[in-house]
């Protein structure tokens, strides 16, 4: 046996109590390297951490001048219908309210920063804290879906699959649960897989389905919105995702339990039953011993929080004596331009249940894209959960093999299913698009939605000094030369292209865009088909409404010029359903903004935003897709009502195979 020196003993002692009096002090020291743990510990911490006035009025100002920037800040003051009831926010009145206003904590004051960015129901305009959002985040072993029965009434319920799903991703955590379910359900957690939910909280769930839907985010449409409450299914890069949905998986640590009257499956009896919230740390924060080392860990700038000068190296930026002349080059510099949703709740890899998997994909599948033969031998299917890729050459080749590996097969139906997509590059949804109706007016020399950009001031003198020669290597989004008159023919090197900008009152505000932007990816880098792959009237469109950004552009291209079906699977019965979420044109964050005004050595300017001092994320739409019914107004505000509704029923909900047969055999 080991005999300690008594004063090593007595040090030791001192030590842990020590350390012992400052977690009881510090709730940021309570929860360090801890993986699972109650909100309200996590609350505790986050709402430790004062308000720094120097602090706040760094992000008030990042925000606001980054608003510049956005398309559609005037037109989200009030959209028209059919979102007129859904988009409604003075962001940047908002933003002047809180500035002045005083807070408990700065968590208070993201929250508050946070949800009026979300009121505008844009996903690509977002305001994201790395230190708050999804730094923890909440489940419930209940994630829910609302299902139609025989006679068309709806009701919500735990999912069938619930049990499965929760002890394969919660581990050990599991037990927690099961310990705190009453007498006679204790330890038979898995009983409730499939209760209808009669009561959240005491009230009808769609009180909650309606609260939540006024905070998410992301998405127009009140019915997508409300599809978010409840849970789904994604095809991602490495494998089938299960989506617990808004109920079962919280960015924030706002909720501590929920009490739920349900009635499980082959019984009478209502039962109430009270769960608890589990908070799981996410795989990317960093340690902390403390409340100071929380913060200068989680919450301050790092490295891929604001842009760089592009040419901060004198051999780069090497400007000749004397008047400055235009650089001349080749046309057009090669870019993969991104439309994508950002979410405050990024996926946390779980996984659909194999029951439920579909198997055996064809030649061509990869990654995000999977290809399927039904057994009616005549309907093939894509599954697309995102257009991006690892590599764009990647997917874009994907596409082309697989759909020609259906036709081979004789698949003359084609089913796209882009369920929860999130968005990513706008040329594959241009490729997608051409590949599968062809070459005709629709598709060439355009196979998407002609654009816009805003053209504020700093954003003009932008342009005015790429003219005089400051992005020598074209890499700037505002180069002319990587952009097309709307008769799509190319910018010279020398056009100032927002100096005469198009003057518009919206809203009763004064805003000025660019000109129309024409093609922006043809010709394809990669030789298209000289026919059609399948008639596009034989095509049909599915998903839940989430169907971001490029995902939107492909759909409504397909819709509106090629006379596509669009099906919405799921959703409350007397609510309007659109096939697409939000459209956009193109998307960026603050750190790409900021690197055009850095590499335009503007960032002394007096409307330059500064660089964020917290980890933040900053979210716009960079480019607004302008109308194909109403060219004249963006599509972003036009109405896209889905062809079809299909209500889920016990036997298909977060199946995918057993949708897309429904589909193939009611729809097409």
């Amino acid at each position: 046996m080991l005999h300690w020196p008594s004063g090593v003993v007595a040090y030791s002692l001192l030590a842990l109590v020590a350390v012992s009096n400052a977690s009881s002090l510090d709730p940021c020291a309570a929860i360090a390297n801890k993986t699972w743990i109650a909100p309200q510990d996590v609350r505790a911490c986050f709402t430790s951490l004062p308000v720094q006035s120097e602090i706040k009025s760094n992000i008030i100002e990042v925000i606001n001048k980054t608003l510049a920037f956005h398309t559609s800040v005037n037109y989200q003051k009030q959209a028209p219908p059919p979102f007129a009831d859904d988009v409604h926010e003075d962001v940047l009145g908002d933003l002047a309210r809180i500035s002045s206003q005083e807070y408990a904590s700065d968590f208070d004051l993201h929250i508050d920063i946070s949800r009026a960015v979300k009121r505008l129901n844009d996903g690509h305009c977002v305001y994201y804290s790395l230190c708050y959002d999804s730094l923890f985040t909440s489940f419930l072993p209940t994630p829910l879906v609302l299902l139609t029965d025989i006679d068309g009434s709806q009701h919500v319920h735990i999912t069938p699959e619930a049990f499965n799903v929760s002890s394969a991703e919660f581990g050990d955590e599991i037990d927690v649960w099961q310990n705190a379910l009453p007498d006679k359900l204790k330890g038979k957690l898995s009983s409730l897989s499939g209760a209808e939910v009669l009561l959240i909280d005491g009230e009808d769930p769609w009180v909650a389905a309606h609260a939540n839907s006024l905070i998410t985010g992301s998405y127009q449409g009140y019915g997508t919105r409300l599809n978010s409450f409840f849970s789904s299914y994604r095809r991602a890069d490495d494998g089938w995702v299960y989506m617990m949905g808004n109920f079962a998986q919280q960015s924030l640590p706002l909720v501590d339990s929920v009490n739920l009257t349900i009635r499980r499956q082959d019984s009478d009896e209502s039962e109430n039953i009270t769960l608890p919230y589990r908070s799981r740390v996410s795989p990317g924060a960093k340690p902390w011993t403390d409340s100071v080392s929380f913060r200068g860990n989680n919450c301050v700038a790092t490295e891929y929080t604001n842009g760089i000068d592009l040419y901060a190296e004198p051999s780069l930026f090497a400007l000749p004596p004397g008047p400055q002349q235009p650089f001349a080059l080749p046309r057009r510099p090669r870019r993969h331009l991104v439309n994508e949703l950002l979410d405050a709740t990024p996926q946390q890899d779980v996984e659909l249940p194999p029951e439920l998997t579909p198997s055996s994909p064809l030649n061509g599948s990869a990654g995000v894209a999977q290809f399927y033969m039904l057994n009616d031998t005549e309907t093939g299917v894509l599954v697309l959960g995102s257009f991006a890729e690892s590599a764009f050459d990647v997917l874009q080749e994907s596409l082309l093999v697989g759909l020609l590996e259906l036709r081979e097969r004789g698949a003359n139906r084609l089913i796209v299913d882009v369920t929860n997509n999130g968005g990513g590059y706008i040329c594959i949804a241009h490729w997608l698009h051409r590949i599968i109706a062809g070459p005709k007016d629709t598709t060439i020399p355009q196979a998407g939605l002609q654009t816009v950009t805003r053209a504020g001031p700093l954003a003009q003198l932008i342009v005015e000094e790429i003219v005089k020669g400051a992005d020598p290597d074209g890499l700037s989004l505002y180069n002319p030369l990587s952009w097309e008159f709307a008769n799509n023919t190319p910018f010279p090197a020398t056009l100032n292209w927002l100096r005469l900008p198009v003057e518009k009152v919206i809203n009763g505000q004064a805003d000025a865009f660019s000109q129309i932007l024409g093609d922006e990816c043809q010709p394809f880098e990669m030789d298209p088909p000289a026919e059609a792959l399948f008639d596009p009237k034989k095509v049909a469109i599915i998903n839940n409404g989430r169907c971001a950004s490029s995902c939107s552009l492909f759909s409504i291209t397909m819709a509106k010029g090629e006379g596509s079906k669009t099906v919405f699977v799921g959703g409350k019965a007397g609510v309007q359903q659109q096939y697409c979420g939000i459209v956009g044109g193109q998307s960026t964050r603050f750190s790409q903004v900021d690197t055009e005004i850095k590499s335009a050595r503007l960032k002394n300017h007096t409307l330059a935003p500064p660089d964020f001092k917290t980890n933040s994320v900053q979210g716009i739409t960079w480019r607004l897709g302008m109308g194909l019914d109403d060219p004249s107004e963006p599509e972003e505000w036009q109405n896209h009502p889905a062809d079809v509704n299909l209500p889920l029923t016990i036997d298909i909900v977060n199946n995918p195979l057993a949708i897309w047969e429904l589909v193939a055999k009611s729809v097409l």
